[in-house]
């Protein structure tokens, strides 16, 4: 069988079932988006369903409303806020900012920084998390950052879900303000790292390092990626040379109305943070325990491979992929992510009752590719 076009995002089933040889009907539970499972919350439908009659009229053009409400919650001032269409608006606009200049990517990460990138003409470098433990080294990473305009990193990162610590971000952060260069961080997923979520978040720096760049999206912590909904966090400065690049009226009125009751929606917030806080350890044990290699996770996603033991034997990435697919489980390819060429897989979390329907099946794939 000839290798499929993968597609270049999780949740897109239709391609992968044709080419499998599957049924359009083929029934999936879709391991392969990075979506919290809890949500939406269960007052979204109803708030939206009152939000219905605004859309007879233009939003406010400067979101005022919606930006005061992030600012509170960060506790910063409304002028150091953008609101995006979705986290992606937010990358392209960073990109905006630097175009025809020099980037740096730490890889493998998320597709869309170069992308963006390449959108705006800037030339772009990559710098590589070594395999397994995809842990950044510090000196490499400066050692590549000579003559760099800007620096797009994901953190806690997609798609190995691995965390750089506060301390090594502050020692970048006076290095790259000492080299003149910008750093763009991306954190779509601080808010799944756990209960200490806001002590690992990079908004109390801000004050410290105005070449810092912070992107928020709202759609996976909330489950609304239909919606598009993110942010932008800068020093008002930067916000002000961002707004310019973005098309007037660029986050719609559902979105827009949508963000204060979210933030304000702390029952929901804290448990999401229980569910991670027992499941998320329990699911990385039990992987590990049929012999895959597992990295350590800090978001609501796994990275994952065949063991050692099992690669010998033959069993690779794409093998696993298929044989679950056929069992009815979807999970992330990671045949788009530089460093990576489909060596691993992701696996985002979902409900207690399915992720113990993974692991079943995955065990039964694993035995059956073995025996």
């Amino acid at each position: 069988m000839s290798t499929p076009e993968w597609p270049s995002h999780g949740g897109q089933s239709e391609a992968l079932l044709a080419h499998f040889g599957l049924p359009s009907g083929h029934r999936l539970y879709d391991f392969s988006a990075n979506l919290n499972p809890l949500g939406p919350p269960a007052w979204v439908r109803d708030f939206l369903t009152q939000q219905l009659a605004g859309l007879e009229r233009y939003p406010a053009p400067d979101y005022a409303a919606a930006r005061q409400a992030i600012a509170a919650h960060h506790q910063l001032q409304a002028d150091r806020v953008l609101l995006t269409n979705g986290g992606a608006e937010a990358i392209f606009l960073a990109a905006a900012l630097h175009a025809g200049k020099r980037a740096a990517i730490v890889t493998p990460s998320f597709g869309e920084y170069a992308r963006a990138c390449r959108a705006h003409r800037l030339t772009v470098s990559e710098i590589a998390l070594p395999a397994p433990h995809f842990t950044l080294e510090l000196d490499s990473l400066l050692a590549g950052l000579v003559d760099i305009d800007v620096l797009f990193l994901c953190r806690p990162n997609n798609p190995t879900a691995t965390l750089i610590d506060t301390s090594v971000m502050e020692t970048l952060l006076d290095y790259t303000a000492w080299a003149g260069c910008r750093v763009v961080v991306d954190e779509a997923f601080v808010d799944m790292v756990g209960e200490t979520h806001e002590a690992v978040s990079m908004v109390p720096l801000l004050d410290r390092y105005p070449h810092l760049i912070l992107l928020r999206s709202m759609t996976k912590f909330y489950t609304l990626p239909g919606l598009r909904l993110g942010y932008m966090l800068a020093e008002s400065a930067t916000i002000q040379a961002a707004q310019p690049h973005q098309p007037p009226w660029s986050v719609n009125h559902l979105a827009a109305e949508l963000v204060a009751p979210l933030l304000a929606d702390d029952a929901f917030t804290r448990r999401t943070q229980r569910w991670l806080a027992s499941e998320r350890p329990r699911m990385s044990q039990a992987i590990s325990e049929l012999g895959l290699d597992v990295v350590p996770s800090r978001a609501g996603f796994f990275l994952i491979r065949p063991g050692i033991e099992q690669r010998a034997a033959g069993v690779s990435s794409d093998v696993l992929f298929e044989r679950l697919l056929h069992y009815g489980i979807l999970v992330r390819h990671t045949h788009s992510f530089t460093g990576l060429e489909g060596e691993w897989l992701r696996i985002a979390l979902r409900d207690k009752p399915d992720n113990q329907r993974f692991l079943n099946v995955l065990k039964k794939v694993v035995n059956d590719c073995l025996c």
